[in-house]
């Protein structure tokens, strides 16, 4: 899928495109090209003489293939995006940027929500873009803001854990549904930290290379100091999600002991009713019981007994709870 915007009035308008001719037609400020087909690539290539990165390409992480400048001048930069499913859990969609002819490609395999927020917001805010960079760092701006977002949600997700785990009865269904949960959102800050690191590359290379002129690089580096105050979160973050795992791994090993405890108490209560057993087994001719009539229910009565004590005992000194 292409989407073409057109710059009118500091708005981005979205012009239809399908058929090459009708791309031919315009003069687009961005071109938002999302799992492009051949044909696509070929009109942009065609059209533009810019050629789309294939999909290994663009998944190439190191420095030197991320962020460079071609030969022919135009400039090529790699960035991550978060994308939260709400069917699955969240992953990073690489996304390449191309700045050619004043003209921003992007070539991305997902839509990204976003992609969608700044056409939103471009539509509504006139006079918030003025050229093809604009566009670029708005994308950056908003993703930060995603970004604070979905830390906002792992917060709320964490507190809802938390009164889950400091609840008075914690069972090891509760322990297990707790340990998912915060595993997902482990991994969830762990991507937004990931995320954020890359936009701050992104951004340092554009103010490097003295591509931004005086408000775009005052808001460049607004961008780098909400990114900055993000880590701060996320770093708070991780340590909540280590204090309620070892919380939570601490009363299932609770729980466990308790068990152990039972069968503790259970071994040794039964220890003397086995001696008496064993006692009154031997096989010796002369046993002062044996020829009693009431020494079998006496035997037995006294196995009883040297059951019930232990556990009165341990139950007298809080044993059993």
């Amino acid at each position: 899928m292409i989407n073409v915007f057109v710059l009118q009035n500091g708005r981005l308008n979205q012009v239809p495109i399908d058929t090459r001719e009708d791309l031919e037609k315009v003069e687009p400020v961005w071109v938002d090209l999302t799992d492009p087909t051949d044909a696509e690539r070929a009109w942009v290539r065609t059209i533009y003489g810019v050629i789309l990165p294939g999909e290994d390409e663009v998944k190439d992480i190191e420095a030197s293939a991320r962020y460079y400048e071609a030969e022919n001048g135009d400039l090529h930069l790699r960035t991550d995006f978060l994308l939260e499913e709400e069917d699955g859990p969240s992953r990073i969609v690489t996304v390449a940027f191309i700045l050619a002819r004043k003209i921003l490609f992007s070539v991305h395999t997902d839509d990204l929500p976003v992609f969608r927020l700044v056409r939103m917001r471009a539509r509504s805010r006139p006079g918030s873009i003025a050229d093809y960079m604009d566009v670029l760092l708005d994308l950056y701006a908003t993703d930060a803001e995603y970004s604070a977002d979905a830390l906002e949600g792992i917060y709320q997700q964490l507190e809802e854990v938390s009164g889950r785990v400091l609840q008075k009865e914690f069972t090891d269904q509760d322990a297990a549904a707790a340990l998912n949960a915060i595993a997902h959102e482990e991994d969830l800050n762990g991507r937004i930290r990931r995320n954020m690191m890359d936009t701050r590359r992104a951004v340092s290379f554009l103010m490097r290379g003295r591509l931004l002129n005086s408000d775009q690089f005052e808001e460049a580096r607004q961008i780098l100091r909400d990114i900055e105050s993000l880590d701060g979160h996320t770093s708070f973050l991780f340590d909540k999600i280590n204090f309620l795992m070892d919380a939570t791994v601490g009363f299932i090993n609770i729980n466990q002991n308790k068990i152990i405890k039972i069968f503790s108490v259970a071994s040794v209560a039964f220890l003397p009713p086995t001696l008496i057993a064993s006692i009154y087994g031997m096989n010796f001719k002369w046993l002062p019981e044996l020829e009693w009539p009431l020494g079998y229910p006496f035997a037995l009565v006294l196995m009883l007994a040297s059951a019930i004590a232990p556990f009165l005992y341990f139950r007298h000194r809080g044993w059993l709870k």
